[in-house]
């Protein structure tokens, strides 16, 4: 495995492995990997000949009261892990290699921006939009991986691929989830064992909005008035939002007839979280 900080490095070995006839599976991440990360990985691994992880944590995805500074950074400790999954290169470049200092340029994707973590992060996804196409175009991948936890990243870099004819492969994989249902996310480490505890209410909540779903319960008000009340027992939590909607659009659903995804941000003490599950129409009685 080899740790490449510069774009003409990883560009050269890239294209060095496309001429032998290798095919290149990309796995994005802002690096501190957790077993998410590394699944993604293992799902690459098994899929591709030549399999790249980046590890960079991108500025401009942040907002100005964001944990840009405070985000974990550990590139020794993401190294020894992904190279025991089986990666071959990892891309880490620092942020004046990946952005000029007169950057002017970015991807937007509209209205599904502004719906979900949108509608409460500003220019969040335009960040998201912007290094993920860069990073395209600098590993030209021919598959990339990425989690369902980020359902609203996924459904928008699909569109941006497909609006802007980037040849990728986008692959979804299922959430990673800790024991008790925590999807496990870099940012759990800031819960305290309390606070650890009570985060286990999220997935509780989205398991028995599936239960009510698949009874045959499909008015959304009432599934997300039964998931707030779950959530609002407990003391240390504050919901921004829970939502019902379509899985291409991200729009509310009035009536649960088709698929669906029932999302939720929700802050444990201080550390936001976000979770979600996807019900298809085999799960949804009236579909």
């Amino acid at each position: 495995m080899e740790i490449i900080k510069d774009i003409s490095g990883i560009k050269d070995r890239l294209s060095n492995e496309k001429k032998a006839g290798h095919n290149i599976g990309l796995v994005p991440t802002m690096g501190y990997l957790h077993e998410g990360h590394l699944n993604l990985i293992k799902k690459a691994v098994e899929n591709n000949d030549v399999v790249v992880v980046s590890i960079f944590v991108n500025p401009t995805q942040f907002g100005p009261e964001e944990d840009y500074e405070e985000y974990p950074r550990d590139l020794d400790r993401d190294a020894r892990l992904a190279k025991k999954t089986g990666v071959d290169y990892i891309f880490s470049p620092e942020p004046d290699e990946m952005y000029f200092a007169d950057h002017s340029t970015f991807v937007q994707v509209e209205e599904l921006t502004d719906r979900l973590c949108g509608a409460f992060r500003e220019g969040h996804f335009r960040g998201v939009a912007t290094v993920v196409s860069k990073l395209f175009n600098i590993i030209m991948p021919d598959k990339a991986y990425f989690g369902q936890k980020d359902f609203q990243q996924f459904v928008i870099l699909k569109r941006m691929v497909r609006d802007l004819n980037i040849p990728v492969a986008m692959e979804r994989i299922p959430t990673v989830r800790e024991e008790d249902g925590l999807a496990v996310s870099s940012r759990n480490k800031y819960l305290s064992e309390r606070g650890r505890e009570t985060a286990a209410v999220l997935y509780k909540s989205l398991k028995k909005a599936r239960s009510l779903i698949k009874k045959g319960e499909n008015d959304p008000e009432k599934i997300k008035n039964k998931i707030e009340a779950m959530i609002q027992k407990h003391d240390l939590t504050e919901i921004e939002y829970i939502e019902i909607v379509d899985p291409e659009t991200l729009k509310s659903r009035e009536e649960i007839r088709d698929k669906v995804v029932i999302a939720l941000a929700v802050y444990v003490e201080e550390t936001r979280l976000i979770d979600n599950i996807y019900l298809d129409r085999e799960e949804i009685p009236h579909a």
